[in-house]
């Protein structure tokens, strides 16, 4: 019997396996060649010709000299169109854009395609030697502008018959002149390509035998600037932007006043190690961790209901925040009748209102994002559950987790707990409430019917914490003896307190994490993927 004759079976068909796999992998790299080599001779071809010849239609195209841009004419800009409003009805208009270059394709000495980009949107552009209007040299300066130089085009508008893939509007602009306004430099850090590229394409292409560039978050924070003008980047926030500005919208329209707070402060806000603290003009400050006592201060002014978007700043690693030292602040403060369900009716009605408003408005968006890290949408109820800490507990206790009563919950407990709320409930936003006093600020009221729970509560999406809010102590007395309590100096927040003595309604509210909201809203894994130029313990730039 010969060798191959006796040769095991599953041997045989997994060299079978191996040798398809190879000549996948040898075919790509043939295709890639291929590919490099037709670009290379259509830069060949247009490289034999020369602008510095003598055109005469030169002024059709070129580098604008800074003379130019230095605000020297005044003009009608509406002669500009925007790329988002190139569509069919344009149909024969001529047309001018400004975008970036995103990408150049040559094809001989007489044709180049260019891709232009502006915020998100693209168009293709057509730039084909024309007697009387494109020139050869043209087609050679649009064929060596770099990638990413920003331009003005000018040109008719046309439909082609077939679909363009890689671009997101449907017309194609027949490209009469040709301007660079900024060259960006030949060679960009990062590639915007594979900045933009999915987990999934990487994977694909490994199990196709074919290896990808992967931009670590590290390298994309380096170069932020040329990060965020991926499609997923731009989508993230823009989809922040609404965030903030239903937060607003929603509280103007319930009768709340915005204000802004210092974020120099003489004393610590919050207790405990994580303030940044600094020397001011000889007296000791830090950096406010939240307006939380001036949003209590603007009560006792008689503002009656208040909010703020700003900055807030951490010293350490926060769990709440996942390493941001400074993140975005949506803060609010409200008077209370009877009971701190007001404000998490509050919560309620806020936060199913933003999720319905993103839902509907930024379509788009949100799947420009979910392109590149896919994503569930959130699941949410319409009036959003509430559980008590205590029944939390017992959820967890039912599936064998033990939790400290009294302490707080790990971030594997509050994870657990979310896929456990989402099963029996069915959604995966909710409110847990009446949490133990030891683990909330000094400022927190204790519940009447026992001093061990607290009037506070947190709420989460996807298993995460977002917001942290309670009733406050408005009692001046009682509020001296829980900051003493928590190890805080109370001459240094001494002003605050005094605010008290003058008539204080009871009151409460709560602090967002913006960029929290966004990352879990968006189902992304990084919190610095929301934050526009993050800080964090090792990053202060750029």
């Amino acid at each position: 019997m010969s060798s191959s004759e006796s040769q095991d079976p599953a041997a045989a068909a997994s060299e079978a396996q191996i040798s398809k796999k190879a000549a996948k992998k040898e075919a790509a790299k043939q295709d890639k060649l291929r590919r490099r080599q037709e670009i290379a001779a259509a830069s060949a071809a247009t490289a034999n010709l020369s602008v510095d010849e003598a055109d005469p239609l030169a002024a059709n195209y070129g580098d604008v000299p800074l003379v130019e841009l230095q605000s020297k004419t005044p003009t009608d800009v509406g002669e500009w169109t925007r790329v988002e409003a190139l569509g069919p009805a344009l149909e024969n208009k001529t047309v001018v854009i400004r975008g970036r270059a995103q990408t150049i394709r040559p094809v001989g000495k007489k044709m180049a395609f260019l891709v232009i980009r502006e915020h998100g949107y693209t168009v293709q552009c057509l730039v084909q030697a024309q007697p009387d209007t494109v020139s050869p040299q043209m087609v050679k300066f649009a064929a060596a502008l770099n990638r990413e130089s920003i331009v003005d085009v000018e040109g008719v508008v046309s439909i082609p018959a077939a679909p363009i893939k890689g671009a997101t509007q449907q017309v194609e602009i027949q490209v009469r002149k040709l301007y660079c306004i900024s060259r960006a430099v030949p060679t960009l850090p990062i590639n915007l390509e594979d900045a933009a590229r999915s987990e999934v394409e990487i994977e694909k292409a490994l199990q196709a035998g074919e290896q990808l560039v992967r931009v670590n978050q590290d390298t994309r924070l380096n170069f932020r600037v040329l990060d965020v003008r991926t499609p997923a980047n731009q989508g993230i926030f823009r989809v922040q932007s609404h965030v903030a500005n239903a937060f607003r919208q929603f509280l103007l329209s319930e009768g709340f006043c915005e204000i802004h707070t210092p974020k120099l402060i003489a004393g610590s806000s919050e207790g405990g190690a994580s303030v940044f603290r600094l020397d001011y003009k000889g007296q000791p400050a830090c950096l406010a961790q939240s307006p939380q006592l001036h949003k209590q201060m603007s009560i006792c002014g008689d503002f009656g209901r208040v909010f703020e978007i700003g900055p807030v700043f951490r010293a350490e690693d926060s769990y709440t925040h996942r390493h941001l030292c400074e993140f975005t602040g949506l803060d609010v403060e409200m008077e209370i009748k009877k009971h701190y369900f007001e404000v998490m009716d509050v919560v309620d009605r806020l936060f199913v209102a933003m999720f319905d408003s993103l839902n509907q408005h930024c379509k788009k968006d949100l799947e420009a994002v979910g392109s590149q890290y896919p994503f569930e949408p959130l699941k949410y109820l319409r009036n959003t559950l509430r559980l008590t800490y205590e029944e939390g507990i017992q959820m967890l206790k039912d599936v064998g987790v033990e939790i400290e009563p009294f302490g707080d919950l790990n971030t594997e407990a509050e994870r657990k707990l979310g896929q456990l709320v989402l099963e029996k409930y069915g959604t995966e936003f909710y409110i847990l409430h009446r949490y133990p006093l030891a683990v909330r600020p000094f400022y927190t009221m204790p519940c009447y019917d026992n001093p061990s729970y607290s009037n506070s509560f947190d709420v989460f999406i996807r298993g995460e914490e977002i917001i942290s809010g309670a009733q406050r102590v408005h009692v001046p007395e009682f509020l001296e003896q829980r900051a003493a309590a928590c190890g805080i100096d109370v001459k240094t927040i001494s002003t605050y307190i005094d605010s008290f003595r003058y008539g204080a309604p009871p009151h409460g509210g709560f602090g967002v994490g913006l960029e929290r909201v966004v990352m879990l809203f968006c189902g992304l894994n990084n919190i610095r993927k929301t934050s526009l130029f993050p800080r964090d313990p090792l990053r202060i730039a750029p």
